[in-house]
């Protein structure tokens, strides 16, 4: 990978989302040669991706190029490349671009979208992990609603209009309420001569609440929220198929939809090269200790997503969030430093901060550690929590206007077709075709 030879121990780090950026900032300083290895060359802040799927904001307001982030670090290097596996034994990275090899490996590749084994779900739901997953369904969403304005047939056209989601956590629940407010507000101005009440948002969830992860208050605020904007939730409701056109649940209820967007789960996003003993089979996240070690390993550690820790308080692992993530990177680079200097490392101690989720304008729930609240002052807390967490001071002044904007137009204004939506087959018969 034409990284040159150094005195200096080598620390490769793959994976450049909140926990990787997070250790390396704080790794400046320290007299280490570091890689950062990521299949993207920016930073994505997940928790808004949502609204690049509804078109709230541009995909570039989210992202920061990995390379900018960290250029004040001495003897850093950053390789775009995909990581295929990891030798632990021998210290080497497999990637599509050669092998690395390193004196401390650090995994925070995150997770990626747990199907629970449904490969027609698999095939035809859309995930929403990525933001070029994002714009398909951005892209999917406005190419149906025009066809809809079109079309000649009452039940295709209640079809392109109807969008059912798949999982209520806080992904899920964001996105439904993205989904409503623009049937409230922003669809009945672009499609003047459409129905637009016979859109329907549809969310399904396996559970008994909305809001599974967090408190009963704020699962009760967050179902009245959804429910006062028009969505129709299903709980204790498992789907059970999706061809594409038609979604079946376990319960035998069909819904025909050519919008079905998956957010009901994540499972670890693994390097391969781990024996069974390092990996929770159930979770697919890798079993670190306190120090975040690996299980078996004293020289590769994990940290954010992939990882799992489980203490007293947290017997299944820390949550899957940005601020577990974060903490664990800024403590875990204080360890390597503490590793180095031949002194004894500190064990890892979550500060949970809290929980929070956005339902639509004016309306949110946050969970703190010794009490909950939903409405306007969630909603503005979340707001500026994620205004603040922003990385690049361009990108927070970008959403912070078109937030601006949004808020006094009534607007979404990035409902841009820019890069039209195909199913993958339809892709190879296009390229096919050429």
């Amino acid at each position: 990978m034409n990284i040159p030879e150094s005195d200096l121990p080598r620390i490769a780090v793959v994976g450049g989302g909140f926990a990787g950026i997070s250790l390396a900032k704080r790794l400046r300083g320290l007299p280490v040669q570091l890689v950062l290895v990521d299949r993207q060359n920016y930073h994505n802040f997940q928790p808004l991706l949502y609204q690049v799927s509804t078109g709230g904001l541009e995909p570039d307001s989210i992202a920061y190029p990995i390379r900018k982030i960290l250029k004040r670090l001495d003897n850093f290097y950053f390789r775009w490349a995909e990581v295929e596996s990891v030798d632990p034994d021998r210290r080497i990275l497999h990637t599509d671009k050669g092998d690395l090899g390193y004196d401390y490996l650090v995994l925070a590749t995150g997770t990626r979208t747990n199907y629970f084994g449904n490969k027609q779900m698999e095939k035809f739901a859309r995930p929403m992990k990525t933001i070029p997953q994002a714009l398909d369904i951005r892209s999917l969403a406005l190419q149906n609603l025009e066809q809809a304005d079109y079309t000649e047939s009452d039940s295709q056209r209640r079809a392109l209009m109807n969008f059912c989601i798949i999982g209520a956590g806080p992904t899920g629940v964001e996105l439904a309420g993205a989904f409503a407010e623009l049937k409230r507000h922003v669809f009945p101005r672009d499609y003047k001569h459409l129905d637009v009440a016979e859109m329907e948002i549809h969310l399904f969830e396996g559970a008994g609440q909305v809001l599974p992860p967090m408190s009963d208050t704020a699962s009760r605020k967050g179902r009245e929220f959804l429910e006062g904007l028009g969505v129709q939730i299903h709980l204790d409701t498992l789907v059970d198929s999706y061809d594409g056109e038609l979604l079946t649940t376990k319960d035998g209820k069909e819904f025909r939809t050519a919008n079905c967007i998956w957010t009901a789960g994540v499972t670890g996003a693994l390097v391969p090269g781990f024996p069974e003993g390092s990996v929770d089979g159930r979770t697919g996240r890798l079993k670190v200790d306190n120090l975040n070690r690996v299980r078996g390993y004293e020289t590769v550690f994990a940290v954010g997503d992939i990882a799992l820790m489980q203490t007293a308080n947290y017997p299944g692992g820390h949550p899957q969030m940005a601020q577990p993530a974060m903490q664990q990177g800024a403590h875990l680079a204080k360890n390597l430093k503490f590793l180095l200097e031949g002194k004894p490392m500190r064990p890892f101690t979550y500060k949970d901060k809290g929980s929070m989720a956005t339902i639509g304008r004016n309306k949110a729930v946050v969970d703190l550690p010794k009490f909950q609240f939903g409405g306007f002052a969630a909603w503005f807390i979340w707001m500026f929590i994620h205004l603040m967490s922003l990385v690049g001071f361009r990108n927070k002044v970008v959403v912070f206007f078109n937030w601006v904007y949004n808020y006094i137009n009534y607007d979404k204004a990035a409902r841009l077709i820019v890069r039209p939506f195909r199913r993958k087959a339809e892709k190879d018969a296009a390229m096919a075709d050429k």
